[in-house]
């Protein structure tokens, strides 16, 4: 209810006003304002925008009341109602919206500018002219001729308007929350009352002399015209303030749940409603605005109730408050409307089609609906606007320079094939045996840029040249991945994967590390790496690369040919994965992390593994937040109760996660090459040769005691401690592995909470093994025996660890 007055007390003003600059009878403009505002209001599809006689219209429907009459232009209000409607009913909405917002921004400020010359002169005690120019040509002499009075009703008008919202602390929150427009009219009315009873004033015809429209006569083409421009102009103005007022209306409800975005094809129907109903009553065209729908925002509406009883408000006034609007001066209108013109040339806008490199546009767009009108207005902005992208698209740089033994050839611009033929001779400047950076500053190439591209690079190669291309941050480029399920998703940000370079032979500098994403690739490094390729290469290696076979890696262990580069370190690499944690996951997960934060964490399972990074415990049990409760240590150890240098930490976590949590399971995960398992074999075959096991009692070395079990276990006579179902322990620390992860389910069952919770049925323990290399699982089935093995034979009551995902009879009761 309160914004719904407050809407009113806005509208009021505002629709007289406009009705004023129009030359169009006062009643069909509040007409006009109670028809959009109930109508649109309820079927629109912006439940808080507010409709109503449009400050984008007034420069438009002055020019067709001038060219055809008040009933015509009815009429023509009418037509684009129904072509509203048969746009919105084909989804035109969006394809509105693609129009070039320095289009849009310049056509409505050059109907501001045109508004405000034409008001000026009511403000100035004249009469307007019929176009911004002679508007223009005809203010000299209206200055000329001005009398006193009318200028300071104006004056007056403007000055509350801006100071009225300026109003210091306390006065501002008693009576600031009044609309300014309303407070500024009351006021010029009551000194125009005291001061200058002869001032022009508003004059309200009666009811019964109200028109309806009439059926149009005349040439064909321009009522076309005119029906295509008031939609195109009413369209534009209705979508873009229902884009803005769901913009405020969300950053005003910050923290609270997002309401539904608006269905601009609904709007776009429900305001051809509203128009086509306006003009058949003999109202003004009507459309969605900013300033009406931001009023009611502010002033704490929630839905489309507000706007439809400020339309019933409006109707109301019409009907009751005829004697008291008459008494508001003409000047103070104008000067309510001239304000609303200057302001719909926004700076901001300004400042971002400048920023964007669209100033061009938005100026030939503004001088054009001045000097020719709305629609070519709004086709010349079209027209400049392609010749822009045109020029943008075929104006390319190429430059290459040599620095040291190499070349750096800089591309700036579009690479399309008009630029085909100077980077073809660029290219072949450059030596073949040499090695060359292309840094490539630009957002489009087509497809005969890359075969270009691609051939010299080939080309490049094979006479031991090197050709590496880079962005315009100088963060390399990689051709895009042959398969779409080999994209990279927000879901897998680790640092390893090969999403940005899939190709089957990755390059790497000479130090084995790759460069980080928008890091420089040193040219100097390139360079050598050319001159290495170029020289014999010794015992049949390729010389001058890094991590080949024989060669040290940066480790200092012999590197796999093909092996991935070492990671990147420092606060730049985790900085760079937060801010892509921010941007592509913390969307996809804000709701489920709020819903945990509000109910807390109920994880199902304990699961204890390693302290491996390469294993990646979300991923491999495809689990997602307040899961898993994980714990994880170097080994996957879990330290019998009580003894010597125990950690408690394990036991605390376990003690959390079976009597706080309620966990129903614990699993214990162990995997291939692990290093706490191949540092047990290293020291018990020192301590087998005679030689000290360990250098000393380090940290490591102690926690690795509580591994010992585990190696006992294993070396115990009668077979394999555990073994896999589908083949042989590929070696010793296999074994191990597998050992050690049934060793810590047995000192899982010492720990007295684990032991209660088994007593009393309501805790399952699971062991687990993952293979890295084969990316396969294994899960502990120790109530079954392998089938392929009689009885009697080595190993054959040993647990038996079966692969997930097969033929094979998956064990009851599975983590999974």
């Amino acid at each position: 209810m309160s914004a719904s007055v407050t809407v009113f007390l806005i509208a009021i003003p505002m629709s007289l006003g406009l009705a004023v600059a129009m030359g169009a009878p006062l009643g069909a403009a509040l007409l006009a304002a109670g028809v959009g505002g109930i109508v649109a209001g309820a079927l629109g599809g912006s439940p808080l925008l507010v409709s109503g006689p449009s400050a984008g219209l007034t420069v438009v429907t002055a020019g067709m009341i001038q060219q055809f009459g008040w009933r015509t232009t009815c009429a023509v209000t009418v037509g684009a109602g129904l072509l509203q409607l048969l746009l919105g009913t084909f989804r035109a909405a969006r394809s509105a919206l693609a129009v070039s917002p320095a289009i849009v921004h310049g056509t409505l400020a050059g109907i501001g500018v045109a508004i405000a010359l034409a008001q000026l002169h009511v403000v100035l005690g004249g009469s307007p002219q019929s176009s911004a120019v002679d508007n223009v040509l005809a203010l000299p002499g209206q200055l000329a001729h001005v009398g006193p009075v009318s200028p300071l009703i104006g004056a007056l008008t403007l000055a509350v308007l801006i100071l009225w919202p300026r109003l210091p602390g306390r006065a501002r929150r008693t009576v600031g929350r009044v609309p300014a427009a309303l407070v500024s009219v009351g006021a010029a009315t009551a000194v125009a009352a005291f001061t200058a009873p002869d001032l022009a004033r508003v004059d309200l015809p009666s009811w019964s002399a109200h028109v309806l429209p009439a059926v149009p006569s005349g040439p064909v083409l321009p009522l076309l015209t005119a029906v295509l421009t008031m939609t195109l102009v009413a369209s534009l103005e209705s979508l873009l303030s229902a884009v803005a007022v769901d913009k405020l209306a969300a950053a005003r409800a910050a923290g609270a749940p997002r309401t539904q975005r608006p269905d601009l094809d609904r709007e776009l129907r429900a305001q051809g409603i509203a128009n086509t109903l306006s003009g058949l009553l003999g109202g003004l065209a009507v459309s969605g605005g900013a300033v009406r729908g931001s009023a009611n925002v502010r002033a704490g509406a929630t839905g489309r109730a507000s706007t439809v009883l400020h339309g019933v408000w409006v109707l109301l006034a019409a009907g009751l408050l005829a004697p008291a609007l008459e008494w508001i001066p003409l000047s103070a209108l104008a000067a309510l409307v001239m304000a609303v013109g200057v302001q719909m040339v926004s700076y901001a806008h300004i400042r971002n089609v400048h920023r964007h490199r669209e100033f061009l546009v938005y100026v030939a767009t503004v001088a054009s609906v001045l000097l020719f009108g709305v629609l070519q207005g709004v086709a010349v902005g079209g027209a400049v606007a392609v010749a822009v992208a045109l020029r943008r698209l075929t104006r390319t740089r190429i430059t290459v320079e040599q620095l040291g033994d190499g070349y750096h050839v800089r591309v700036s611009g579009q690479l399309t094939f008009l630029a085909v033929p100077r980077l073809t001779r660029v290219l072949h400047r450059v030596p073949q045996h040499a090695a060359c950076v292309v840094e490539l500053d630009g957002s489009f190439m087509d497809h005969a840029a890359y075969e270009v591209l691609h051939e010299w690079q080939t080309a490049q190669a094979a006479h031991g040249g090197i050709a590496e291309f880079t962005g315009g941050a100088g963060g390399r480029l990689a051709e895009p991945p042959r398969e779409p399920s080999g994209c990279c998703r927000p879901w897998t940000p680790w640092r390893n994967h090969h999403c940005e370079e899939p190709h089957a032979e990755r390059v790497r500098d000479p130090d084995g590390v790759r460069p980080r994403r928008g890091a420089r690739i040193p040219l100097a490094a390139l360079a050598a790496r050319a001159r290495a390729r170029r020289l014999p290469a010794p015992l049949g290696g390729q010389a001058g690369h890094a991590g080949q076979a024989g060669q040290p890696d940066h480790a200092g262990q012999p590197a796999r040919p093909g092996a991935p580069a070492a990671p990147a370190t420092g606060a730049g690499r985790l900085a760079s994965g937060l801010s892509s944690f921010q941007r592509h996951t913390a969307p996809l997960v804000r709701d489920e992390l709020a819903r945990l934060a509000r109910e807390g964490q109920r994880p199902s399972q304990l699961f204890l593994t390693c302290s491996d990074s390469r294993l990646v415990t979300s991923m491999i049990t495809a689990s997602g937040p307040g899961d898993l409760f994980t714990v994880r240590n170097v080994g996957n150890l879990v330290p019998l109760p009580g003894a010597e240098g125990g950690d408690d930490s394990v036991a605390a976590a376990i003690e959390y996660a079976v009597d706080v949590l309620r966990v129903g399971s614990i699993t214990v995960c162990g995997h291939s090459g692990c290093g706490a398992m191949q540092a047990l074999l290293a020291d018990d075959a020192a301590r087998q040769d005679g030689g000290p096991a360990a250098a000393g009692p380090t940290p490591l070395r102690r926690w690795l005691r509580h591994g010992l079990p585990s190696l006992r276990r294993m070396r115990e006579p009668g077979g394999p401690a555990a073994r896999l179902s589908a083949r042989p322990a590929a070696d010793t620390a296999e074994e191990l592995c597998l050992a050690n992860v049934v060793q810590q389910l047995d000192n899982l069952r010492a720990h007295p909470a684990v032991a209660r919770g088994i007593a009393e049925g309501t805790l399952a323990l699971h062991g687990m093994y993952f293979h890295v290399g084969e990316a396969q699982a294994y899960l502990l089935d120790e109530p079954h025996r392998a089938l392929s093995l009689p009885d009697d034979a080595p190993g054959a009551d040993a647990p038996v660890f079966h692969r997930v995902g097969t033929a094979e009879t998956e064990p009851a009761g599975s983590p999974a």
